[in-house]
Parts: structure tokens; sequence; C-alpha cells
């Protein structure tokens, strides 16, 4: 291992940490982490593979409330190490993102159990009206979320690879193969949670449609997401909350309701 992959890992690492909890760049969503773990390590091609496979498992986790999802930024920087530099196959590192990120989860419980005491001092600096103490308690509470990826990183990517190799090897494969059924499972249970969320009567219809054109074997990716684009589109156009012109001519002051739409951001 040279100095360079260390610290690219390193650096994607703490990038994932952080946004566990910052949510503002999606660093550690698996998309992202894996194919900068992939980069870092010089298989960027099985980073984006893997990180495409594990992002379809993580799109139910959410925190809601007090609960805390299972931990993206975990299962996708350990695995993509794993997958990445010491030569798990993508179905090893599926099977084994579950676990991690379970245990992930019982990581940033506890540093967020920490962040508790740093969340006083931060108060006892702002009564002193230290805009600088607050500023770094804040940032050390960052700090610690980055941490609790980055060590477990390291000590993976620190491991001899013919370790790694015994232990994957010994992994029976009655438990890969339900641990990656399970993960299956898991991407139908988080897109039926996003459905939940966003189903309105009127968006069953393009639910259904988007059924019936993926039997449609002549069509990948590229053109469904076109059509899907295609129906948003003539949807807000169509529809009378976003078009109260009325008389089928557009709203009476001649103003695309999309223009009105897209001005607002």
């Amino acid at each position: 291992m040279d100095f360079i992959t260390l610290l690219l890992v390193i650096i994607a690492a703490m990038l994932a940490g952080m946004e566990g909890v910052l949510d503002q760049f999606q660093f550690h969503q698996p998309i992202v982490a894996c194919t900068l773990i992939g980069l870092a390590t010089g298989n960027v091609e099985m980073g984006i593979l893997l990180g495409g496979s594990l992002q379809f498992i993580a799109v139910g986790w959410m925190n809601i409330g007090a609960a805390i999802a299972p931990d993206a930024a975990m299962a996708s920087v350990a695995s993509a190490i794993l997958v990445t530099y010491h030569g798990a196959s993508i179905q090893e590192g599926i099977a084994l993102a579950i676990p991690l990120a379970v245990a992930g989860q019982v990581l940033t419980m506890f540093v967020r159990t920490i962040t508790v005491a740093l969340s006083h001092g931060a108060d006892r600096q702002a009564e002193k009206g230290s805009i600088f103490g607050v500023e770094m308690y804040h940032y050390s509470a960052l700090l610690l979320q980055g941490l609790r990826i980055t060590i477990p990183a390291i000590i993976i990517l620190s491991v001899p690879p013919q370790l790694v190799t015994d232990a994957l090897n010994s992994i029976p494969d009655w438990l890969t193969g339900g641990l990656a059924v399970g993960g299956g499972m898991i991407v139908a249970v988080g897109y039926a949670m996003v459905i939940n969320m966003m189903a309105t009567p009127i968006l069953w219809l393009f639910f259904a449609l988007g059924f019936a054109l993926a039997a449609v074997s002549e069509l990948n990716l590229i053109a469904m997401g076109i059509i899907g684009v295609v129906a948003a589109l003539l949807y807000i156009h169509l529809a009378p909350q976003f078009n109260q012109g009325g008389g089928g001519g557009g709203n009476a002051s001649g103003n695309d309701p999309l223009d009105d739409i897209l001005n607002d951001y």
C-alpha cells in the first residue's frame, strides 16, 4: 500500500463520514463513496459497479425521528475497499455491506452520544459570546463523524490481502447467497418507502405506465429516463394547478407555467 492510496482513501472516508450527518454534498451515498474509493485504489470500474448496486439497497435508508438508519457510509467505504483493493467480488461486497451498515449504525450512535457533551460545551461558549468556541465544538463533532469511517477504513486497508481472501473464502455460500437475497429484498422495501411518500392518485397512472413500458425489451434505461422526463413535463404543463389560464390556450398572462416553476428555483 503506497502513501498516495492511503491518503486518498482517508480523504474519501472522511468526506463520507462527515456527509453522513451533513447530507449536503451526498459523499456518503454508495454511488459516490464507492466511486471515490475506486479512484483512490485505482479500480474505478469495480467501484462504480459496486456503488450502483449498493445505491439500490440504500435508497430507502433514512433517519426518521429518533430512529437511525443503517450507515450507508460505512457500508460503501468498507465494502468498496474489499472489492477494489483486496479483490473481493461484487456479490461478496454486496453481501458484506449489510452487516457493515449495521456496524456503522452502532458506531454513529456511539459518536452521537459523545456529541451530546460537545453540544453542552458549545452552549457554554455561546453564553460567553465566543463564536469561535462554538465553531470549534461543531467542527470537533464533525471530525468525530469522519473518524468513525476513516479509522475502520484504514484498518481494512492495512489488513494483508491474503488474510482478507482467506476470510472471504471461508464464508459459506449459503450465508453469502442469503445476504445477497436479503439485500435484494431491501431494494424493494426502499422503493416502496419512497413511493409511499410521493404517491398520489394521479401519479399511480405513471407508475402503471412505467411497468408497461418496462416490458418493452427494446427500451433501455436511457430511453425510459427520457420518457419519464417527457411525461413529467407534460403533466406540469397540462395539470390545472400549474395552468390557470383555462380555455386550453394557456394562462391569461401568456406565460409558460413551466417557466414560472423554474424561475422559483
